[in-house]
């Protein structure tokens, strides 16, 4: 089985296509939330992700921006551009995000057989939670329930890996910035993975490429891929809807 894995696509339309047609064949698609928010295309966005996804997950700014929970905690960037979300959504869009489900969730598929998978958008501790580092990998990780949990939230493309008293964290090497890419990293058997495939509309590991990740069951690896978008429509959406110069700057520089 081959489930395309995405997370933190935000708003960007022009990045969901570009990882939408470098996908390939896929037979379900896992979405580990945040679709909405700093990007200027939400309902584009949604009409095109939502008769897709087999399985999605929550994340906080789709709560924020469907109006179920506060933007308080937001940065003012982030918080601006939840509002004008919320007034730019559709009634039917807004419903289907606050009726999304919280993590972790396990795909009910048969075809996964006995490699069964967790999904969630943060911590699947803790849905608001970031996983940074070891130190915030570890309680997850001794808590799992699935060999492999899916997570996003961070905007970062990696991982970390767990096997009895060995400790690893995942992050995968590309050789440039501007041309599609593919890392293969290989699951062991008897180990606990959090897997974080990066994110599809707005990366903050220093590439601008959106990120996504395929798992493919059989052959029991993820492969993480990197591919260029049209940027530049990207973030013109961005400025001619007057939400922050920054949401659009931070796209060149991957963070």
């Amino acid at each position: 089985m081959r489930a395309l894995i995405l997370s933190d696509i935000h708003a960007n339309l022009e990045a969901l296509t570009a990882v939408l047609e470098a996908a390939g064949e896929w037979d379900a698609l896992w979405n580990l939330g945040d679709m909405v928010g700093y990007g200027a295309s939400p309902n584009q966005v949604l009409d095109l992700i939502r008769p897709i996804s087999t399985l999605t997950v929550r994340g906080n700014h789709d709560r924020a921006c469907s109006g179920i929970s506060s933007t308080v905690q937001f940065n003012p960037t982030a918080r601006a551009a939840a509002n004008w979300t919320f007034e730019q959504l559709t009634r039917e869009n807004i419903e289907w995000l606050r009726d999304l489900p919280k993590g972790p969730l396990q795909p009910n598929d048969p075809r996964l057989g006995e490699a069964q998978v967790s999904l969630a958008h943060g911590s699947p501790l803790n849905e608001d939670q970031y996983i940074l580092s070891m130190r915030d990998a570890w309680a997850p990780l001794q808590g799992m329930i699935t060999a492999i949990t899916f997570v996003g939230h961070t905007h970062i493309q990696g991982g970390f890996s767990q096997k009895e008293h060995e400790w690893h964290e995942v992050r995968p090497r590309y050789r440039g910035r501007n041309d599609p890419e593919t890392w293969t990293l290989p699951i062991p058997t008897g180990t606990r993975n959090l897997i974080n495939p990066g994110s599809v509309g707005q990366p903050r590991d220093y590439d601008w490429r959106a990120a996504f990740a395929v798992y493919d069951s059989e052959a029991c690896q993820i492969i993480y891929h990197r591919v260029p978008y049209d940027l530049t429509g990207t973030q013109g959406r961005i400025l001619m809807a007057r939400l922050p110069e920054r949401l659009a700057a931070r796209l060149r520089e991957g963070r």
